[in-house]
């Protein structure tokens, strides 16, 4: 009723004694109505639109514990709080088995009953206008460090910031700020870009700015000194806030913790992915591997298939002697990854286990193929919901969990890049050799649009493969992607609203690297 906060009624049959309760929660604004036996209650919450119910737990007749079961069976979402004088654990057990929503213990004082009043019928409300309140000050707060130069580690804090707040706004859809946010996230990435742009060649020199060839080194080298087997995941194209709804069914099974490095460019798995194993930036890798870049488009699986080869070489460099040989796992479809969830149990006697995920990186480019993923997916918030849903069903999670069963078990994840929702296409120039990349492209005199892309002139002075004397590279900024003025309206249709990678923005370039101890 509208004139109400909200419709409650009170099953004891001792109701002339709670008048003073019912007085406060109407002078509060709700609407109370109250019966004496179970039989009435469940009577009435089938006749009435009821928002909470206060259940006395013992009446003569049916009892509150079965009256509970009725009403549950009649309205199983109502919220129902237990009153009782019994403290008895059994009868809390009980309770709780039937699905009830709170449990107070007899006497109970106007007080208490007004929280948790306030709780079920007022609670997502306040934590909204709270939340709305939180998120504005920090809108604020990020706009104006917006106005200030920044260096790499306050750009991981502000996106850190961006990408825990779209979840907590994936919370409270009704607030209405997921456009401001969008807003705020797309300044954001503009003011990133013009960052990176001009500090990219410096950072590929500065040792202290932790990138792809650093990861082993910094995050899984120490930790091989621990008794326990040391795990190694890879997730390919997995962004933050996906980690972070992965990690919500990780919390009870292990220590979590959580750093950043900034990838590569291209922030595409050919060169990201082998940076992390080898250790290597890409020219580094093209003088030791020369024909790695021979050919002439950047093939996912071809160019990745060096990567145990190229952990092992970094362990002997480093002069780091497992106790037995290196275990290297890739999965790249469902079936060979429940085999290797049901083979897990067995790596845990393994010093280190290599392990990559391919599928994060096939949900992306398969929500752009299939059309019914883009209407499950329609937006950031979706995605992931998508990639949560996944990860339930997933032998990844299958893997975690029995991981942690293992004492002094470390697992390290990571990703090797993350993806951004393309929105904007940029035409580009380039001749029949130039690759076909959507969000980078390398080839002879390949041009786009500067406000658009970074024009790479010289790929050693980024420390890229050369891959012939007149390469040049021009790598998209932001959520533009490249399109070629031939049937340029055709694609630009096709790939608008897709997740792409090997650009330059937050959702790529900011990755998270994640240590999680067994409790075992």
């Amino acid at each position: 009723m509208s004139e109400h906060l909200g419709h409650i009624l009170w099953v004891d049959d001792e109701v002339e004694f709670l008048r003073s309760h019912i007085m406060v929660l109407e002078q509060r604004g709700y609407k109370v109505s109250t019966v004496t036996n179970g039989e009435d209650a469940v009577d009435f919450v089938r006749k009435h639109s009821v928002d909470l119910l206060f259940l006395d737990e013992s009446m003569p007749g049916m009892g509150g514990l079965e009256t509970l079961v009725h009403i549950k069976d009649a309205k199983p979402d109502l919220p129902i709080v237990m009153v009782t004088k019994n403290e008895e654990e059994s009868v809390m057990e009980e309770a709780i088995g039937e699905k009830i929503n709170d449990y107070l213990t007899k006497p109970v004082n106007p007080s208490q009953i007004l929280l948790v009043t306030k709780k079920f019928l007022q609670g997502k409300r306040i934590v909204g206008d709270k939340t709305a309140q939180d998120y504005i000050r920090e809108f604020q707060e990020v706009s104006m460090k917006l106005l200030s130069p920044l260096d790499h580690e306050e750009w991981m804090e502000i996106y850190k910031a961006l990408v825990e707040w779209e979840l907590e706004l994936d919370q409270h859809p009704d607030l209405g700020l997921q456009q401001t946010m969008a807003a705020q996230r797309k300044e954001c990435n503009q003011e990133f870009c013009k960052y990176v742009e001009k500090h990219y060649r410096d950072w590929v020199n500065d040792e202290s700015v932790t990138m792809s060839p650093h990861v082993v080194d910094r995050f899984l080298l120490p930790k091989l000194a621990s008794e326990g087997p040391v795990f190694f995941f890879v997730i390919d194209c997995m962004r933050y806030d996906q980690w972070l709804v992965m990690e919500r069914h990780l919390r009870d099974l292990y220590d979590i913790e959580k750093d950043f490095y900034l990838g590569i460019l291209p922030s595409a798995t050919p060169y990201a992915r082998n940076s992390i194993f080898s250790g290597y930036f890409p020219n580094e890798i093209e003088q030791a591997f020369p024909d790695l870049w021979a050919s002439k488009e950047d093939d996912d699986y071809s160019m990745n298939r060096h990567e145990k080869e190229f952990l092992e070489k970094l362990l002997q460099r480093r002069r780091i002697s497992l106790r037995n040989d290196l275990k290297y796992i890739k999965i790249i479809d469902p079936e060979y990854g429940k085999q290797m969830a049901g083979n897990i149990s067995s790596f845990v006697k393994n010093h280190l286990t290599a392990i990559v995920v391919n599928f994060v990186d096939m949900l992306a480019h398969s929500r752009s193929d299939y059309p019914i993923l883009k209407q499950i997916a329609p937006d950031e918030a979706a995605y992931r919901s998508l990639t949560d849903t996944w990860f339930m069903h997933s032998s990844l999670l299958s893997m975690f969990r029995q991981i942690a069963r293992t004492p002094n078990a470390t697992v390290i994840v990571t990703s090797d890049h993350g993806s951004v929702r393309c929105l904007r296409g940029s035409k580009v120039l380039g001749d029949r050799e130039t690759s076909t990349n959507l969000r980078y492209k390398y080839g002879r005199n390949v041009k786009a649009d500067a406000k658009q892309a970074m024009y790479i002139k010289d790929p050693s002075e980024y420390k890229l493969p050369r891959r012939g004397m007149m390469t040049n590279y021009v790598i998209a900024k932001e959520d533009y992607y490249f399109v070629y003025p031939t049937e340029y309206n055709k694609y630009l249709t096709y790939y608008r609203d897709s997740f792409q990678h090997g650009g330059m923005s937050l959702e790529e370039l900011i990755l998270p690297v994640i240590t999680m101890k067994s409790r075992s």
